[in-house]
C-alpha cells in the first residue's frame, strides 16, 4: 500500500496551495481524472473540481491553513484524518474536519468524503 502519511501530507498541500495554477497541478498529480470528491457543501469531480473549491476555500478563509490532527489511520486502500484550519498565526481553528479517501491500485486518489466537526456560526 501506498504510505498513508505522504498521500495525507500531498492532499493537504493541494487545499494549502494559494496559486490556483500550482493547485490545479498538485491535484492532477494525486487525483484520478474522476476523483469525486463530496462533503456538506460540494460534490465535484475531477481534480479542476477540487481545486476550484479549494479556491473558495481561499477566498472565504484568507490567510488560513490547513494542518493536520492526530495521526493517519489506514487500512486497504482507504485512508482517513482529521485536519483543522486555522489562522496563519496558529490560533484556535476555525473549521475541523475529517476526510476519507479511497486510493487506487497505483495510490492515487480516487474518492474523498469529507465530514466536518466544527464549523463557524453562520
Amino acid at each position: 500500500m501506498t504510505d498513508a502519511n505522504v498521500v495525507a501530507r500531498r492532499y493537504l498541500e493541494i487545499w494549502n496551495q494559494s496559486d490556483g495554477a500550482l493547485r490545479a497541478k498538485a491535484a492532477a498529480e494525486l487525483l484520478t481524472a474522476a476523483c469525486r470528491f463530496v462533503d456538506p457543501i460540494a460534490d465535484v469531480s475531477g481534480p479542476d473540481g477540487l481545486a476550484a473549491v479549494i479556491g473558495g476555500v481561499h477566498e472565504r478563509f484568507p490567510g488560513h491553513r490547513f494542518r493536520p490532527l492526530g495521526e493517519v489511520d489506514a487500512h486497504h486502500d482507504v485512508l482517513r484524518f482529521t485536519w483543522e484550519l486555522v489562522p496563519e498565526g496558529g490560533e484556535e481553528s476555525v473549521v475541523i474536519g475529517t476526510d476519507v479517501l479511497a486510493l487506487t491500485e497505483d495510490g492515487q486518489v480516487g474518492g474523498i468524503s469529507g465530514f466536518f466537526d466544527k464549523v463557524p456560526a453562520a
